[in-house]
């Protein structure tokens, strides 16, 4: 434990990759095979379920430490993390532990079978044989919520040093449903498997934002094609084997989230992997993503559910074509072939549609077809270079996406909370509020989109100006209009407003306007598309 405290203490204390990547390629050529694993199991959030509950954690700690559970909950809300709270409020200790990681982590699996007792024992015991940096990675364990700044690709490249084996055979190597009980270092990693292989998805490849007066450097533009950014789920859809597996791109498992998909297996041939967005589809035409999130998260898809929100998959890529891999070729030759494929099956009947591509001579006209995105209820539109191969993790150059402007909206700030992180000591998370007559009514809540100082103006001035105190939420004088940028917008009843938006961020302070000024909630349902 004492060396894998060691590594996260080196990644979690410095913005430098290659830093992090060394430290990381020489832990994985000296540890062993079962802390290797483990390893990167945690840092790819493959962490065992939590064994005991977050209140019965507060008050063992606060119970060895001394201090009331009030003064627990006010040093929490400052530090902003639970594992490293209890860890800075134990009792000081200057032992290491002389057990590994993986006989740890088996330790605190099984922990979660036995009494409650047997838990606080165990528990207190170890907090106080390990020194502070120990202590904190215990508790990012038994708390589940192990986000050190590790991605997918610093994980690859790390690996790639300490093993020799390719940056992009590795990344195909971690995708999947594995878990540490289920594998082994040398049978993920080293050992060439074929079976391993049948429901694996391949690395999502990621396009990036256009940047201001992109169009010079990407000409000539014919040399791209164009196709709507669909809103939905990015996913891969797998046919081997007569079965198909379904991923999302946050490497889930989600067949039987959509049983439907399983018509593919009617025409579509063994030794297809197909990419593309599932999309809520209604009456014949695509529907809003609030309807999709009715099925997100569902244990259980009912006949109902299916019935009330029915889902396509509108296919742009394929990436394995009669069991070969054809990543490699370029873009126009994929899309040929997903063109043929799509164009001589009754794919409409199975729920599996083609995502039109376009070609322009202008600029101009592409921005013509980008305004018409949200009457397509797409979110603008996606670029990749016609010879382009389909890469791992977000490559710059080749995909880039061209998404609409966001909507906007101005908005009293109501509600305030503190932030994360280095936030943790600032009022840095927000929420808003419109217009209803002479009530306001919140509508979003908000905690990007502004400067650090501003950040720090705006907390100092929550700090004067609170009316009420809700736990950790202050609310506030209403005072301040921000406007507020959203990229979606449908009706909920599941919020107050009756309107659900997406991704909402702060545009900007807007010190010039006051509250009497901000929108009202028929501004703002005004820009639900019809």
């Amino acid at each position: 434990m004492a060396y894998f405290a060691d590594l996260i203490k080196t990644i979690d204390t410095t913005n430098k990759t290659n830093v992090k990547v060394e430290a990381l390629a020489n832990y994985l050529k000296t540890a062993t095979d079962d802390d290797k694993l483990w390893t990167i199991a945690i840092l790819s959030h493959r962490r065992p379920k939590r064994p005991v509950n977050t209140t019965l954690l507060r008050h063992w700690a606060t119970e060895i430490s001394g201090i009331p559970l009030w003064l627990f909950e006010e040093s929490y809300h400052i530090v902003g993390d639970l594992a490293e709270t209890i860890s800075l409020i134990l009792p000081k200790s200057n032992e290491e532990s002389g057990q590994s990681l993986s006989e740890y982590i088996n330790q605190i699996i099984a922990l979660k079978e036995l009494p409650e007792l047997e838990k606080k024992k165990y528990l207190q015991e170890n907090w106080l044989q390990l020194n502070y940096y120990e202590r904190f990675v215990f508790n990012k364990i038994i708390t589940g919520s192990f986000r050190i700044g590790v991605s997918q690709k610093l994980m690859t490249r790390a690996l790639a040093k300490a093993t020799d084996i390719d940056e992009d055979i590795l990344a195909y190597k971690l995708m999947g449903n594995w878990t540490p009980q289920s594998t082994t270092f040398k049978k993920l990693i080293l050992e060439e498997n074929e079976e391993d292989y049948l429901s694996k998805p391949y690395p999502f490849y990621l396009a990036y934002a256009v940047e201001d007066d992109f169009q010079e450097e990407l000409e000539p533009v014919t040399q791209w094609s164009f196709e709507h950014k669909w809103d939905g789920i990015r996913a891969q859809v797998i046919l081997r084997n007569d079965e198909v597996f379904v991923w999302s791109r946050g490497e889930e498992l989600v067949t039987d989230k959509y049983p439907e998909f399983q018509r593919f297996l009617k025409e579509i041939p063994n030794g297809t992997v197909l990419d593309g967005e599932i999309l809520p589809f209604s009456e014949g035409q695509i529907a809003n993503f609030q309807e999709l999130q009715t099925r997100i998260g569902r244990k259980y898809i009912s006949k109902a559910l299916l019935k009330k929100t029915p889902v396509i998959l509108n296919a742009y890529d394929l990436l394995e074509w009669k069991g070969e891999d054809i990543r490699h070729r370029p873009f126009s030759e994929r899309r040929e072939l997903l063109d043929a494929l799509i164009g001589n099956c009754n794919c409409d009947e199975l729920g599996l549609y083609l995502s039109e591509t376009m070609e322009f001579d202008s600029w101009e006209k592409a921005a013509a077809e980008r305004d018409l995105a949200r009457e397509k209820r797409s979110e603008g539109l996606m670029l990749k270079r016609q010879d382009s191969p389909y890469l791992v993790g977000r490559k710059k150059g080749d995909w880039w996406k061209w998404k609409t402007d966001p909507f906007t909206i101005d908005a009293v700030l109501t509600y305030a909370m503190r932030g994360h992180g280095r936030r943790a000591n600032l009022y840095t998370d927000y929420t808003f509020a419109l217009w209803n007559g002479d009530e306001l009514v919140t509508f979003a809540k908000a905690y990007s989109g502004l400067t650090d100082a501003e950040f720090r103006q705006l907390d100092a001035w929550i700090k004067k100006n609170t009316l009420e105190r809700f736990g950790p939420v202050r609310s506030v004088t209403p005072h301040h209009v921000f406007e507020i940028a959203f990229e979606g917008i449908a009706e909920s009843s599941r919020h107050k407003s009756g309107i659900a938006t997406r991704f909402p961020r702060m545009l900007r302070w807007r010190k010039d306007k006051p509250i009497q000024e901000a929108n009202t909630l028929t501004d703002l349902k005004a820009l639900i598309p019809k």
